[in-house]
């Protein structure tokens, strides 16, 4: 089975084609940093307000290390259990694909942060923005939960590899990289930063993709195992869910509310941030087939319209909606 102890090498015959068709496709989906163009975002920073100001710089923070956590994760806990070659090889790129993130914040932080000294208070941020440390710390200890775990050979073994993977794919591929990316449209929304949001399609593609995968890995896992899927299994994602949701919004309201007072974001606030993270919990708790917890709505327009890719969009160098090579039809049914 998938999580069987060993490192299985045959890709013939194929066991798990699904995943194969998953590495297939992120190939065509390649995509580099030199194409993302972020000089036109400078006008735009240096008409900012206080408040919007203080945001972007909290967002930029963030991005500075989210990825290289998410890379050590799968480096360090999900590329030696998941025994399957065609397992293997999506994650493989997955790992090259979070490499090109990093460049990319990389290459952000260069153009939007100049002063050196700045640029290294943003990548020391997971130490002294406590809402950036937070999360941080939360990553961290589902990082540390398998330990020194080299093989799942028991219940206990396997349940734990399962929260670590829907950790890092519900709550910090899936809510945490999510609400960045609504900061991120609602500025586009309001016509400013196309040079950071025309990025960001790129990576929310990429990010939807992992997060897919290790669903479809979890569904595998399902089928395999079902005795693994029980109430305390869902008592702990639905905790873990709340966690995230937490730490999520305390972040908002340090982007959205740094002295306190709100009204200072035209079209986002706290509040409404609340609204979606919890909107975006019960999309991911429904996809691992478990109930939802919050039963909110999605207030905001900009993120329902960004399921539709961005196929007008010719001012970008390259549009994100294409793919290279793509055969067959292709759709977009993520919910968001």
């Amino acid at each position: 089975m998938l999580l069987d102890p060993g490192m299985d090498l045959t890709l013939r015959p194929m066991r798990y084609p699904d995943f194969y068709e998953r590495y297939r496709a992120a190939i065509r989906n390649t995509w580099t940093v030199e194409e993302v163009d972020l000089g036109s975002d400078l006008a735009d920073l240096a008409g900012l307000g206080d408040g919007e100001r203080h945001l972007i710089n909290r967002l930029v923070a963030f991005f500075a290390t989210g990825d290289s956590i998410v890379a050590n994760n799968l480096v360090l806990n999900l590329y030696k259990h998941v025994n399957a070659p065609e397992a293997r090889l999506y994650l493989s790129r997955q790992l090259f694909e979070e490499a090109v993130h990093v460049q990319f914040y990389l290459t952000l932080l260069d153009t939007y942060v100049p002063d050196h000294d700045e640029r290294a208070q943003a990548f020391a941020a997971v130490e002294h923005i406590p809402s950036i440390r937070a999360k941080a710390e939360f990553c961290f200890r589902w990082i540390d939960s398998l330990g020194s775990l080299d093989s799942l050979r028991t219940r206990e073994d396997r349940r734990a590899f399962l929260l670590n993977l829907v950790c890092f794919a519900a709550c910090i591929e899936g809510l945490f990289f999510y609400g960045a990316f609504a900061y991120v449209y609602w500025f586009r929304s309001r016509g400013l930063l196309h040079g950071l949001a025309s990025g960001t399609n790129w990576v929310f593609r990429d990010e939807s993709l992992h997060m897919e995968f290790a669903f479809s890995v979890v569904d595998t896992v399902r089928a395999e195992e079902p005795e693994l899927f029980d109430a305390e299994l869902t008592h702990q994602v639905t905790q873990m869910m709340e966690e995230a949701v937490a730490a999520e919004l305390a972040f908002a309201h340090d982007l959205c509310e740094p002295t306190g007072r709100t009204g200072r974001l035209p079209g986002m606030s706290t509040a409404d941030m609340r609204r979606y993270l919890e909107y975006v919990a019960d999309q991911r708790l429904a996809r691992l087939g478990m109930p939802a917890r919050y039963g909110s709505a999605n207030p905001f327009a900009f993120m329902e319209l960004q399921d539709v890719q961005e196929l007008a969009n010719f001012f970008e160098r390259r549009v994100s909606a294409y793919q290279t090579a793509v055969e067959g039809s292709v759709s977009f049914d993520e919910s968001f």
